[in-house]
């Protein structure tokens, strides 16, 4: 009952190896940035968590972005 469709081993590496690595960066630019920017107006600690939390949201959604936009360039399966 196989539909034929294999898993792309080398695509999904790939792709998942450059989320991890651009997902590392995001989200601690993503922290600085909300730790800057509570700084910058010398927010209260709940603020900065607030700022913080935001960016790493952006952050998570930039990487969602990226594999979908991935995954429509290297397919995971074929067939």
């Amino acid at each position: 009952m196989s539909t034929g469709r294999r898993i792309r081993w080398d695509n999904v590496s790939t792709v998942g190896s450059a989320a991890i690595l651009l997902g590392a960066e995001l989200i601690g630019a993503g922290l600085a940035a909300g730790w800057a920017l509570a700084a910058l107006f010398e927010a209260s600690v709940m603020w900065e968590l607030i700022f913080e939390g935001a960016f790493a949201l952006l952050a998570i959604y930039g990487i969602y972005r990226f594999v979908m936009k991935a995954k429509s360039i290297e397919p995971f399966v074929e067939g």
